[in-house]
């Protein structure tokens, strides 16, 4: 084995190819060739989309979980620790089982050069085999047609929305990242659209290929009504007086619904209960998609770094009885419109808490807080040098009755979440 530990071989695959991302499937595709099977034994579900897509693998592991079946989930990023990338049965993969993998992994591989997500998602792939689940569920991690995970072919894929986001790589067009999205897509199989008004090239392009286009709003929808929600699928089938789903805000119905929606095609090989159901929706567990640390203040902790999740956010922001004001520390990634993201949530902030996000990839304070001025003009706003500054700022300003959202990125919501002031609450 060419390293004994988790961190060292992550921070090896992190140097390993000149490209931190190289969208390509025949290196990915051929070493996959050498170490599994070209196709698994049980139903494979892939999930693409710019925001959601995590949280309806989430309920579909859920699901699946409550109702009996083994399940394995693929996700990125992580929050504290790379093992919540790769699950088997609700467990993470332990730093053992990892290392094993990426060292096979490495054997495959030959002289080809893999980036730190391929190396990822193969392991993961090679862990999964020898699991024996009774399904697999594979979350995108850009884009959809060059990810890796599409190396394999989906029994169900879905697209839980279309959104600007990863420009760099997917271009600025809808249009153009609806294509690279519905490149998950197959012939003859579902493709589940989690979005009632997404860009029409999407619904359009699962036709061309000849895939079996199923769109919330047309071939399912929910309604929701005192306190609990219903779902029609296709075909007729229905799911009256559903729970609120566990995670928060009210666009979360909206991925269960896609959840459902994935797993109605499957219901032959993998049937699921009423009571599977209610019980899947209500033990569903996300961190950092509106997590709430209550107390005084209580904390919001939210991965929103788009202008479509931002938009999702306010929307939850408004139905939270936060009886003071809101205060939010706010760091972004060198490539996000930070002013767009920030017009989203202004409307909902008492004051601006910035700071650079972790890592080399911050976007300058100075231009993050030029962005918010040119949102948001006339609330206040201080400057940190880290997000622990603002962190202990927002506390300090913040009464009894406020709440302090923690927005940005996974590594602004990974440091409020290793922060002492909003673990200790």
């Amino acid at each position: 084995m060419r390293f004994d530990t988790l961190p060292e071989w992550l921070r090896w695959q992190e140097s390993l190819h000149p490209q931190r991302i190289d969208l390509r499937l025949e290196r990915v595709g051929a070493v996959w060739a050498e170490l599994g099977p070209a196709a698994f034994p049980c139903p494979v579900i892939t999930v693409g989309g710019t925001n959601g897509k995590g949280s309806c693998v989430a309920y579909l592991e859920s699901l699946y979980r409550a109702a009996g079946y083994r399940a394995c989930a693929y996700t990125s990023p992580h929050l504290l620790r790379y093992n919540e990338r790769i699950r088997i049965d609700g467990d993470e993969a332990d730093d053992a089982a990892i290392c094993e993998a990426f060292a096979r992994v490495d054997a495959a591989r030959g002289e080809r050069a893999l980036t730190y997500f391929e190396f990822g998602t193969l392991a993961a792939l090679d862990l999964f085999v020898r699991a024996a689940p009774d399904v697999v569920i594979l979350e995108v991690g850009l884009g959809g047609r060059l990810d890796a995970v599409n190396i394999l072919d989906a029994d169900v894929a879905v697209v839980t929305s279309i959104g600007v986001d990863h420009t760099a790589w997917l271009g600025e067009e809808t249009g153009q990242i609806a294509f690279e999205k519905a490149g998950i897509f197959r012939p003859g199989r579902p493709a589940v659209i989690g979005q009632r008004e997404p860009p029409p090239r999407l619904r359009a392009r699962a036709l061309e290929i000849g895939a079996r286009p199923c769109q919330l709003g047309r071939e399912f929808d929910r309604r929701i009504e005192a306190g609990q929600w219903h779902w029609r699928g296709p075909d007729g089938e229905r799911r009256d007086a559903l729970p609120p789903p566990a995670l928060r805000g009210r666009v979360q119905y909206d991925n269960a619904s896609t959840a459902l929606a994935a797993a109605h095609w499957l219901r032959d090989r993998l049937p699921l209960s009423g009571a599977a159901v209610r019980q899947g929706l209500l033990r569903t567990r996300l961190l950092g998609r509106f997590t709430v640390m209550p107390g005084q203040p209580a904390w919001v902790l939210d991965v929103a770094h788009n202008v479509a999740a931002a938009e999702a956010l306010a929307l939850s922001l408004a139905g939270y009885p936060c009886a003071g004001r809101w205060h939010a520390v706010f760091a972004l990634l060198a490539d996000k419109d930070a002013e767009g993201v920030a017009r989203a949530l202004a409307g909902h902030i008492g004051h601006w808490h910035l700071a650079p996000a972790p890592g080399a990839r911050a976007m300058p304070l100075e231009r993050l807080a030029a962005a918010v001025r040119a949102a948001a003009p006339r609330q206040p706003l201080t400057r940190y040098a880290d997000v622990d500054e603002a962190l202990a700022g927002a506390a300090a300003l913040a009464a009894a009755d406020d709440c302090i959202l923690v927005v940005g990125s996974f590594m602004t919501v990974e440091a409020g979440l290793r922060n002492p002031l909003v673990a200790s609450v």
